[in-house]
């Protein structure tokens, strides 16, 4: 070996050739190593299987693109963030590439992603039939949280990101990943549009859209999946049709009344719960059923109660002291005259970490009319979320003093590492017994007010009592965002008639959507003249609940109202960058 010191002239001395060489080994080894660079995740599209069977059904022919195709993540996970600073930004996505404790982000270009729901045209299908000739050519957005499963044995277990992407408008910050050695299935859900094919055998061509492979690095390596399409009755495919009715992918079970159909952010019904994808998918290849989890449909919420029975059951909340109006069980808490007996004597309000409980503006807006027995009202119908941005879970307690109907409520306190410190009463927690409801509700969680144009009080909703549940993945970009809440629907939380004590938690990042459409919990706007309008939705109206800030509960949506008596109209302008009625 020769060692170069000036162009043309050589060391001719073996020993300084030696000696030169031991001083720059020395400089090197007393140089300071640079810092490791994170691992880039390396992604690739794959096919699960060669060919699938999809089954379109005689009655609505159609059927939806799940071919089997998938996003791999390898050496590391593929992970990205999508947040807006307020309502009036754009939405802003960035990669976080981590590896031990070195983290790196990268931007991804603007307007590449606009909004929560996922990549747009992530994927491009061409369906070619047995001449080869295309019969179809669309693109399918991507959610990469749907965890549909590992690829290698020595893969985490368990995924740590959001099983879902959020549908709720007012989102504010989001989390989508794969996890490393895991893959998520490229089909967007039933946010994609079925498509009719005549019976018979297709090839299917599915490629990543350019603008992503060069920006993740992902090969250009389309994918050939024979796809056989099959014609069932109802009767003989039980789930195509029942497929064919589930919500949009990511949906989740929001709160609505009884017979409420899923809203416009593809809130299910107020008793829904999660099912198994298998009982409502339609027929695959033998690979499992063709809803992936984390798009899992919801079953539809149960059939409206008879006017008859809600008229009723009006009468006995009345007589029962629900006052005028408040027809959905729902009654203000009782002023604290003297705190109720504490569980133990520990201290009530400890200086820790305490949940900060912020409002959305309304959305889902519309002009409901009246049942028939009351012919000619017109109602103002919305959703509101309350949710909330940390850093700590909210947790009341109820607890059931034997033979009392109410439970005094306590609000739970913990410290950094998660170790209970203290409690504090904060109202109490009622048992709604009608069909739909059945299970506590804690009182004044939030309120509900139409305002008039110089905001002063013209109605007020008479929903006033909560069980609490993660309905909505608000902003998990915030500390101590929990991406898996576990009470994400009633079925997981709020007791049943004859519980003892009752945990409602409100988790870090999450929100919990309720939607006004009964009498008594909408805005009745008979009597209210036409004109521009605020609906309010106010978090913790009687600051009984602890907060790390009480000056953010508020949210005020514009409307206005026109038409006439039995006909009205309400107009819903954009809030600031989001046109979402």
């Amino acid at each position: 070996m020769m060692t170069r010191l000036h162009r043309g002239t050589l060391w001719r001395s073996g020993i300084a050739v030696a000696a030169a060489t031991a001083v720059i080994a020395g400089v090197v080894a007393a140089a300071p190593e640079a810092p490791k660079a994170p691992l880039s995740p390396k992604l690739s599209l794959i096919a699960a299987s060669a060919s699938v069977t999809l089954y379109s059904s005689k009655e609505q022919p159609g059927v939806y693109l799940d071919l089997g195709t998938y996003l791999t993540a390898e050496k590391a996970a593929f992970e990205l963030q999508v947040k807006r600073a307020s309502y009036k930004e754009q939405v802003v996505t960035q990669q976080i590439v981590r590896d031990g404790k070195t983290t790196r982000t990268k931007a991804l270009p603007k307007g590449l992603v606009k909004d929560f729901k996922g990549l747009p045209g992530f994927t491009r299908i061409t369906v070619t039939d047995a001449t080869g000739k295309t019969v179809l050519t669309r693109t399918e957005d991507f959610c990469p949280n749907n965890a549909s499963g590992r690829v290698r044995p020595d893969a985490p277990a368990t995924s740590k990101y959001p099983e879902s992407c959020p549908v709720n408008p007012f989102t504010l910050g989001s989390v989508w990943g794969v996890e490393k050695g895991w893959a998520s299935n490229t089909f967007s859900g039933y946010d994609s549009e079925p498509v009719v094919l005549k019976p018979g055998t297709y090839t299917a061509k599915v490629s990543v859209d350019k603008r992503y492979r060069d920006v993740f690095g992902i090969e250009d390596k389309p994918r050939a999946v024979k796809v056989t399409v099959k014609e069932v009755s109802t009767e003989e495919g039980r789930g195509v049709a029942a497929s064919k009715q589930a919500p949009k992918a990511g949906a989740h079970a929001g709160h609505a009344a009884p017979g409420a159909h899923a809203g416009p952010s593809g809130h299910a019904g107020h008793a829904a719960k999660r099912a198994p994808a298998a009982d409502l998918a339609a027929p695959t290849s033998g690979a499992g059923p063709s809803y992936n989890v984390g798009h899992g449909p919801y079953p539809p919420a149960p059939p409206a109660l008879p006017w008859a029975l809600k008229r009723a059951q009006m009468k006995a909340a009345q007589a029962a002291g629900d006052g005028a109006g408040r027809t959905d069980g729902s009654r203000k808490a009782p002023a604290l005259k003297a705190a109720p007996k504490r569980p133990t004597g520990k201290p009530a309000v400890p200086d820790v970490p305490k949940p900060d409980l912020r409002s959305l503006p309304a959305y889902g807006i519309t002009i409901s009319d009246g049942p028939d027995e009351v012919a000619g009202k017109d109602y103002l119908a919305f959703s509101a979320n309350v949710w909330n941005a940390g850093p700590a879970q909210l947790v009341v307690d109820g607890f059931r003093s034997p033979g009392k109907e109410l439970m005094d409520a306590y609000q739970y306190f913990y410290d950094a590492k998660g170790k209970q410190v203290g409690y504090t009463p904060t109202g109490t927690m009622e048992w709604d017994p009608r069909p739909g409801h059945e299970h506590w509700h804690f009182t004044d969680f939030a309120s509900y007010r139409l305002l008039k144009a110089d905001k002063k009080e013209a109605v007020r909703s008479g929903k006033e009592a909560f069980c609490l549940a993660n309905t909505d993945a608000v902003d998990y970009t915030v500390k101590n965002a929990n991406w898996h809440p576990y009470n994400t629907d009633l079925s997981t939380a709020c007791g049943v008639e004859n519980s003892i004590s009752v945990r409602e938690v409100l988790d870090v990042g999450s929100g919990d959507t309720y939607t006004q459409d009964l009498p008594g919990q909408s805005f009745d706007i008979t009597g209210v003249p036409n004109g521009t309008y605020y609906i309010q939705v106010l978090a913790n109206p009687e600051k009984r609940l602890k907060e790390t800030n009480l000056n953010n509960n508020s949210a005020l949506r514009k409307i206005v109202l026109g038409g006439k008596p039995g006909a009205r109209t309400v107009t819903v302008p954009p809030h600031d960058l989001v046109d979402a009625n």
